[in-house]
């Protein structure tokens, strides 16, 4: 494994990092094969025409968990955020190359909890897929990181994410009150077999796919925080 030091860096001045190589040709095809053996017609996955999704991953697909955490991830999050953080959300999705999806510009500024609970300094909440989702503290969001793992080749014609470095450190930070003559966008190119890892409250946005290529990601958020008053992640699950 390289030296981590620039992308610990990264992550803490620009909210982000890519690295590649995480996974070897032999491991991406045991993944891809592991995913080749779902049933898309699962009530609980979502198929459309532009995306095929998978909320909750781990859970509906727990098989995957070791081929995904293997020894080259393990070592990346101990030297990069220590012993402490567990999985709190996962999620699948396989974006078409014929996707007209697109996404505009955001921050990830919820998590995934087990039930709904008036606490000072969490809300609005909302229900998606079944499951309780509130805006925790700010200092939850701005300790947590994400981590997506790439099964295909990713750039800005499949769309690969475009990101507004340093934005990570500004706190809730609405996408229409971007000033664009501050801010400059950059395009996470990422390999197959590589990862991004980014903070939340990084804004990030992606295209449509113009190049007829698909774009796989697993999608991974980690967190190391107790949560209030007997409110649970809805998914935490350890690191194995």
């Amino acid at each position: 494994m390289k030296d981590l030091q620039f992308d610990q860096q990264n992550i803490v001045d620009n909210g982000f990092t890519i690295i590649h190589d995480v996974y070897t040709p032999d491991e991406l095809q045991q993944i891809t094969a592991g995913l080749e053996a779902i049933d898309p017609a699962n009530p609980n996955f979502r198929k459309t025409k532009d995306l095929f999704a998978i909320r909750q991953f781990f859970k509906e697909i727990p098989a995957i968990v070791p081929l995904v955490f293997n020894n080259n991830l393990h070592t990346l999050i101990g030297e990069l955020f220590g012993d402490d953080y567990f999985i709190v959300k996962s999620i699948y999705f396989d974006k078409p190359g014929n996707s007209n999806w697109f996404v505009a510009y955001h921050q990830d500024l919820t998590i995934s909890v087990d039930k709904k609970l008036d606490l000072p300094g969490y809300g609005p909440w909302t229900i998606k897929h079944n499951q309780f989702a509130v805006q925790p503290l700010l200092s939850i969001l701005e300790d947590n990181f994400t981590i997506r793992i790439h099964l295909d080749d990713t750039d800005a014609d499949n769309g690969a994410l475009k990101i507004i470095p340093q934005s990570h450190s500004k706190g809730e930070y609405r996408a229409d009150t971007i000033n664009w003559d501050n801010e400059t966008e950059a395009t996470c190119t990422v390999k197959a077999g590589g990862i991004m890892i980014m903070k939340p409250l990084l804004l990030h946005a992606s295209n449509r796919t113009i190049n007829g290529n698909n774009r796989r990601v697993i999608h991974v958020e980690f967190s190391r925080s107790v949560l209030p008053d007997g409110l649970e992640w809805a998914e935490k699950l350890l690191i194995v």
